[in-house]
């Protein structure tokens, strides 16, 4: 049979629901801006009906609805965005790094400007050609001393700086290393106390799962991951390597970050763009600047000595052979007496770079002295953008600059002409001429220029990096337009409209309104029932 008071459980249900609906709605409101906030909804369904169909069953047609209940509240999420949205949001993180980095590239390189290295070098041997107009002069001496010195701090100040940059992405490396491990271990966390919720009912965890799904999106941009849900909660994987598995862990440092990049479990993500970064553009790009250093230094280059020129005595000169298929040059020792080091043509030779060609020329000192190394390490053997300096002895006094290739009287009294430019104006050839750049370098895996002028090459290195950042900054603004666009179809799907809460608000409280006024209105018939039944003729 039908209960009297059906009427008051099933207006009861009605309030409870309407009520754990309007509840609901407060909560989507008042986390619309919450990042990682999904929307909730509370789902209805009608209840169990009188009565069920048996021996006992009345005679009464039709089954008595219930009212409603709610069987729970859950919130609104699309698995398949997520993962394309964490697929994308790696590569996003890998070219934002590189963008960032080769900016900063730019930055130091600095060029095309009037303070780069470019226009230090053309002011340092544009004082050499003012020197060849009158090498006498202390003035001009002095000048070629102060553009050598502009250069190598040139050098130095940017091999410094690419220095300091690639320490800077080793320590922004262990500084994702410790952020992975915060990551992981929070949503280690979340999976033990989803579980641990889960587990004891049919309660859903939704604002912990957004926690967990808003830190794991974090995670997919500093590495790849793959994301697996299983009953004890998320399994995440870097390619083979295990971060997290239910409330277990695996750290991470610096170094297996690096192990899992060689290995290829590390492909994209921003430490992989740290570690491409450091290892690729800034390595090469300071490989070919110690090259440009090295090679205004050492480098070999071909020169014309003019005729009547005195070599220094016991100077070995490489000169051309002429042999296809031999030594390409063959050194020619020239020493004894000024005649037999005079030379009678023009001769091409090949020489050292400037320290090379410097030392073929002749010092003011008395008697002649010829020309010293005119750069010099600071340290080591070896010329690099960072060691590159001066040599002290000319720093100290400019008199040692040499710039004559002519001398007069025999030894011991042999003296260097002071008035000759010969040298003075050979080194301020150097500019046009071509060098052979032994270690050309590589940017991006590609190979630099072997051979050319030291303009030739110096302009190679700004314009692939220049083309290197256009094609960083074009893929990362392609990515970003991706990641938003899949981001905005998750909003779509999982976002709180206002709009859309206002109107089920608004229509949650007309529902309550109504239940209310049911259960009023069973309650009169209730009272009419009971108060007023029996009581006719009283």
């Amino acid at each position: 049979m039908r209960s009297t008071f059906t009427g008051i459980e099933i207006s009861k249900r009605a309030l409870f629901t309407q009520q754990a609906a309007l509840t609901t709605t407060g909560h989507n409101i008042s986390n619309a801006n919450t990042a990682g906030y999904s929307r909730q909804v509370v789902n209805m369904v009608a209840s169990k009906p009188l009565e069920y169909p048996g021996m006992m069953r009345s005679n009464v047609p039709g089954q008595m609805g219930q009212g409603v209940e709610f069987t729970s509240i859950t919130r609104i999420r699309e698995k398949f965005l997520d993962d394309q949205f964490r697929n994308e949001n790696k590569q996003l993180g890998n070219y934002s790094i590189q963008n960032d980095t080769l900016d900063k590239l730019q930055a130091i390189v600095n060029e095309p400007t009037d303070t780069g290295i470019r226009s230090v070098l053309d002011k340092f041997w544009k004082s050499w050609t003012d020197l060849a107009k009158d090498p006498e002069n202390v003035s001009g001496r002095k000048l070629v001393r102060e553009n050598a010195n502009a250069l190598a701090d040139a050098f130095n100040a940017t091999s410094k700086q690419l220095s300091d940059l690639s320490n800077d992405l080793t320590s922004n490396i262990d500084v994702k290393a410790n952020q992975i491990n915060s990551l992981t271990t929070t949503i280690s966390s979340l999976n033990n106390e989803i579980f641990r919720i889960e587990g004891l009912g049919k309660d859903n965890a939704n604002d912990l799962r957004d926690q967990r799904d808003l830190l794991t999106d974090q995670l997919s941009k500093i590495v790849n991951i793959s994301v697996v849900e299983t009953p004890q909660g998320y399994t995440i994987n870097m390619g083979n390597t295990n971060l997290v598995t239910g409330q277990t862990t695996t750290a991470v440092t610096a170094a297996t970050l690096v192990t899992a990049m060689n290995s290829g479990n590390l492909n994209s993500g921003e430490v992989y763009g740290m570690i491409v970064s450091r290892d690729r553009y800034v390595a090469d790009y300071q490989q070919q600047l110690d090259t440009l250093a090295n090679s205004i230094a050492n480098g070999q280059v071909q020169i014309t000595i003019p005729a009547g020129s005195v070599i220094p005595d016991g100077s070995v000169l490489m000169v051309p052979t002429n042999n296809p298929t031999g030594p390409a040059y063959t050194p020619v020792t020239y020493s004894g007496p000024v005649a037999n080091r005079t030379l009678a043509s023009d001769l091409t030779v090949m020489v050292q770079g400037i320290n090379g060609l410097h030392k073929l020329g002749y010092t003011f000192a008395t008697p002649a002295a010829k020309g010293v190394d005119f750069f010099t390490a600071k340290t080591g053997a070896t010329v690099t953008a960072a060691t590159f300096q001066l040599n002290p002895v000319i720093a100290n006094d400019p008199n040692y600059i040499s710039t004559s290739m002519r001398t007069t009287g025999t030894a011991p009294n042999e003296t260097a002409v002071k008035g000759n430019n010969t040298l003075a104006l050979l080194i301020s050839q150097l500019k046009d001429s071509k060098f052979s750049f032994n270690n050309g370098g590589t940017t991006n895996g590609a190979p630099s220029i072997m051979n050319g002028t030291l303009d030739d090459y110096f302009r190679s290195i700004v314009g692939q990096l220049g083309v290197q950042a256009q094609t960083t900054s074009r893929q990362t603004d392609n990515q970003k337009a991706m990641v938003d666009q899949i981001e905005d179809r998750r909003q779509s799907v999982s976002g709180v409209s206002l709009d859309e809460e206002m109107s089920n608000m608004i229509k949650f409280q007309h529902a309550y309104g109504a239940a209310s006024r049911f259960m009023t209105t069973f309650d009169q018939i209730l009272d009419k029932l009971i108060n007023s039944t029996g009581v006719v003729g009283r």
